[in-house]
């Protein structure tokens, strides 16, 4: 079953376009993110420790595959963003303070969401789609299964 589940999951990312890949990145970091709470809350720090570091690493695939030619300013608040919940991620790691956590899990939540509304205006106005500021994460490197 696992192993359907592997081949499945990497099936998805190497056909998905790159917003996609952009929105299974966040889809994971929340994942690890929610599995790291649970962990914190039974003082399981090593399964917290685990989880936060995947979290952490896609936070960072985030932030490298920004794309600042087409629109800095927006980059570069985004690339704000993606360092907010870097330093909460490590400081949650570090701490064991749940709060912490807590705060990086609702700016990704804002984040993936606008992202969601960000990939529906570019489905009905592909035109636009030139203006966004791209994304384009890549596949090696993170692993966003869990």
């Amino acid at each position: 079953m696992v192993d359907e589940q592997n081949a499945y999951l990497k099936t998805q990312v190497l056909t998905a376009r790159p917003e996609q890949l952009t929105l299974m990145l966040f889809d994971g970091a929340v994942r690890f993110g929610d599995k790291a709470r649970t962990s914190l809350k039974e003082k399981d720090y090593e399964a917290s420790f685990d989880a936060l570091s995947r979290a952490e690493q896609i936070v960072m695939e985030l932030l490298t595959s920004l794309r600042p030619e087409g629109a800095p300013d927006i980059c570069r608040r985004q690339a704000g963003l993606y360092l907010f919940v870097y330093s909460k991620l490590v400081d949650a790691n570090m701490t064991h303070e749940p709060a912490a956590l807590d705060d990086a899990l609702r700016v990704l939540a804002v984040l993936r969401e606008t992202w969601i509304m960000l990939m529906a205006k570019q489905q009905e106005n592909p035109d636009e789609a030139a203006t966004s500021p791209a994304q384009t994460p890549s596949s090696a490197g993170v692993s966003i299964k869990g």
